[in-house]
Parts: C-alpha cells; sequence; structure tokens
C-alpha cells in the first residue's frame, strides 16, 4: 500500500519554506505521493454544494489561500527527490487543454516523470460562470480534452477538430518523460467511475464508505470491460478517514482488500518542524507496517 498526503497545497502550505519542509518531511517517512487541490476562483456567497463536506462548504471558507496546482507542484518538484507530483484535482474542464498538456508535460520532463494528473468535473457551478465555461456538458469536454492531450503528448503533429478546438498538424514540446503523463479520474459518482474505467489510468473517488466504494469499483471494472481494457491496470487510489480509528491497520487491509493501491491523508502538520514528528511516527506506526 502507498501513502500520499491530501490538500496538500492548502492554508499554510500555501507558503514556499513551510511547503518545502513539510513535503520534504513527508518524502523522509515514505510517503510516495502529493495531491493539490484547485480553485481559480471561489465567488463568495456561492449557492453550489461542496460534497465533501457535511456543511456543504469549503473547508477554510472562501478566504483560505489555493495556490495554482501545478505552479505548487512545480516548486515542490524542485526540493523532493522522489514523490509522485499528483493534481487531486485539476478542473480540466475550465481549462484550455493545449496549455494544460504544456504545462504537465514540461513539469513532468522537468521532474523526471513524476507527474500524475488528476482531473474532475468540477461542482462550483459560479466558478464556472465566472471563468465564461459552460457548467453543462463539461462531462463530455472533459472526456475530448483528455483525448486531446493525449494526442499532443506524442509529440506528433495533431490535426483535429472534435467540437472544442481546431488544430491542424500542431506540435507541443517538450513530450512527458516516459511517453505520457498518467490521468487519475477524480469523483465519487458513478459517472466517475465509469470514466476512470473507460479511459483513466487509476481512479481517485474522493469519499465513500467501504461499501460504496466497492460499489464504485465494480462499476469502473465493468466500464473498463466494455472498453476492452484491463481493470487490473487501473491504479485506485482512496481517502484514509478510516486509519483514524482504533484499528489503522485493520482498516488499510479492509482498503486492500476492496484494492486500493494508495490512501490519502490529509496535511499532518502545518510547520516544518512539527512535521518531521508527525510524518515520521506515521511513517513508523503505519507505512512501515502496512
Amino acid at each position: 500500500m502507498h501513502f500520499g498526503i491530501a490538500f496538500a497545497n492548502s492554508g499554510p502550505l500555501a507558503e514556499g519554506p513551510t511547503a518545502a519542509g513539510c513535503m520534504r518531511a513527508a518524502e523522509a517517512a515514505g510517503f510516495d505521493s502529493v495531491w493539490t487541490v484547485e480553485h481559480v476562483l471561489v465567488p463568495a456567497d456561492y449557492e453550489s454544494t461542496y460534497p465533501y463536506a457535511r456543511s456543504g462548504r469549503m473547508p477554510g471558507g472562501e478566504t483560505s489561500a489555493i495556490p495554482d496546482p501545478l505552479v505548487w507542484l512545480a516548486y515542490v518538484a524542485a526540493v523532493t527527490d522522489t514523490l509522485l507530483l499528483g493534481t487531486g484535482i485539476l478542473i480540466l474542464p475550465q481549462r484550455n487543454p493545449a496549455v494544460v498538456a504544456k504545462e504537465v508535460a514540461s513539469l513532468d520532463r522537468l521532474s523526471g516523470g513524476r507527474v500524475r494528473l488528476g482531473i474532475g468535473v468540477g461542482w462550483l457551478e459560479e466558478e464556472f460562470d465566472a471563468l465564461g465555461v459552460p457548467f453543462a456538458g463539461r462531462g463530455k469536454r472533459t472526456d475530448a480534452y483528455v483525448a486531446a492531450m493525449r494526442a499532443l503528448w506524442t509529440g506528433e503533429p495533431v490535426t483535429l477538430d472534435d467540437g472544442y478546438q481546431v488544430w491542424e498538424k500542431a506540435i507541443s514540446l517538450p513530450t512527458p518523460t516516459n511517453g505520457t503523463v498518467p490521468i487519475i479520474v477524480g469523483g465519487h459518482s458513478e459517472a466517475a467511475a465509469r470514466r476512470a474505467g473507460r479511459l483513466g489510468d487509476g481512479f481517485f473517488p474522493g469519499k465513500g464508505s467501504p461499501e460504496a466504494l466497492a460499489h464504485l469499483f465494480e462499476v469502473m471494472g465493468q466500464a473498463a470491460e466494455d472498453a476492452g481494457r484491463d481493470p487490473a491496470s487501473i491504479e485506485i487510489t482512496a481517502g484514509a478517514a478510516a486509519i483514524g480509528g482504533a484499528d489503522p491497520l485493520g482498516a488499510v487491509q479492509e482498503m486492500a482488500a476492496l484494492g486500493v493501491h494508495r490512501l490519502i491523508v490529509p496535511p499532518l502538520a502545518w510547520d516544518p518542524d512539527a512535521a518531521v514528528e508527525a510524518y515520521g511516527a506515521f511513517g513508523e506506526t503505519i507505512i512501515a507496517k502496512a
């Protein structure tokens, strides 16, 4: 089982020295990855429901710092050696796929192939409105953008007219270190599970009980088979809230039995000194024994 840090670019971790010290501590403790969140804009007094908290509101409110996920990951890439650099998630349908393909391939090349591009369709309708991007149809747009980026990552001339962009022998360089960047589909809906099965290299449901996750994994697996893909080739990442209970190692084993390959925990510390102790303890009691 692998372990990663979620919400890695939030709150105090928006500051460079804090981010560097905490992420180096996580790397030294055996964590394999860090995962950033994003919102370009958060309109005050939004009415959309945040799906990952009972309150329906984002933790930290509208005034919590959220650095651009790719810029933050580039900074962390320069101060670490092995941590995988994941977006968990990047709201793909809000962005230009050619620009994303360029940014992600550049970061992947500079970091030696460490990028994992987690994508989602988004939930904050007011943000889409503010950016001038249609909220409706964002799922189909996401699918098209994935195909477009993968085509650009070949480094070959791409001619494309998919209803969203028109390219004539377009070339984007550099290419990713290993020829492509793994795309991890985020989301806890059946639609997200089907998308992961159909086109994802990984699946990252943001929430769910073991029973709910088992169902989503079944949906994902069936979609993969329907698309002629091997479900076992899709890496599964999930939240690790359950390991804070009385039997954390038992909870890890339960998730592994469901087919989960990586568990994600929220930041364990907000300053470098505390991070050395907090992540070190987690590494000794959980990671080393999982």
